[in-house]
């Protein structure tokens, strides 16, 4: 896969992996990573990074969120930008400036972490300006939008641009791409049973394209439209869009293992 980039090769960027990724589909770091490097960027993974803050954000709790939000501003320091493959944790580091007085030194250093995040398809098309992709994919997938990355970020054409640079790929969408997943943090905990309907009603969108693979951005949402499909019986694939635009689809989906992987292989 070749890319052409109107950023300079030079530009350096920091990797934010996010704690799904990092804890259940590392794949999706790479997958980045590869896109990010063939874009002409210099990358690095910060070691110190941790949690976005989020899951502290969304339960009120501003004292931890504000601790959390000067570890990753420390970690993220001198770099050109900040790219991540979850337009919610990316999302929560634009609200980092919110959890600081304007006297707080952290306050600036907050405003310039939200200004340099990018989620990372919007940095790939917005910013970087990759080139045509040498990537390779046959068949019927249909995408979903997750909230946060449409809402928060304006994260919409940025994966459907990508993916038309895709041979062999069909993109079916979807009725409702738009609509919550039902994964949404504290929301799914309190009210299962809305949480529920509202996954049946995304798988039931999804399946209903013919699509083998559903495709998505957020790999909190992924994983639970991938459980309910399991749960279903159903064989569509789950996977992140930066797994296929980096030719990496050659491991399990999210959900499967290697023994579902071969036994689809031979057609069933």
């Amino acid at each position: 896969m070749t890319a052409s980039s109107t950023t300079p090769p030079t530009a350096k960027v920091g990797f934010f992996v996010t704690c799904l990724v990092d804890m259940f589909r590392p794949s999706v770091g790479f997958a980045s990573i590869k896109l990010l490097e063939l874009a002409g960027c210099e990358v690095e993974v910060p070691e110190t990074q941790t949690c976005c803050g989020q899951p502290a954000y969304n339960s009120g709790d501003r004292n931890s969120t504000r601790a959390i939000a000067e570890s990753v501003i420390d970690a993220f320091d001198g770099f050109e930008y900040v790219v991540g493959p979850s337009g919610s944790c990316i999302g929560m580091l634009h609200q980092y400036p919110d959890l600081f007085e304007p006297d707080n030194p952290y306050f600036e250093r907050a405003r310039s972490l939200a200004g340099r995040a990018y989620e990372i398809t919007s940095f790939l098309t917005d910013v970087v300006g990759l080139g045509t992709l040498q990537a390779r994919f046959e068949g019927l997938v249909t995408y979903h939008d997750s909230c946060a990355g449409l809402r928060e970020l304006g994260v919409k054409t940025q994966p459907r641009q990508l993916l038309s640079q895709v041979d062999g790929v069909e993109l079916a969408e979807m009725n409702e791409a738009e609509t919550c997943c039902g994964f949404g943090g504290t929301f799914c905990i309190k009210y299962p049973d809305i949480s529920n309907r509202m996954v049946s009603n995304k798988t039931a969108n999804a399946q209903a394209t013919g699509a083998a693979v559903l495709l998505g951005g957020d790999l909190g949402c992924l994983l639970n439209m991938a459980g309910k499909l399991k749960r279903e019986g159903s064989t569509m694939e789950v996977r992140h869009v930066v797994e296929l635009l980096a030719n990496m689809t050659d491991q399990p989906a999210i959900g499967e293992s290697a023994a579902d992987l071969a036994y689809n292989a031979g057609g069933h």
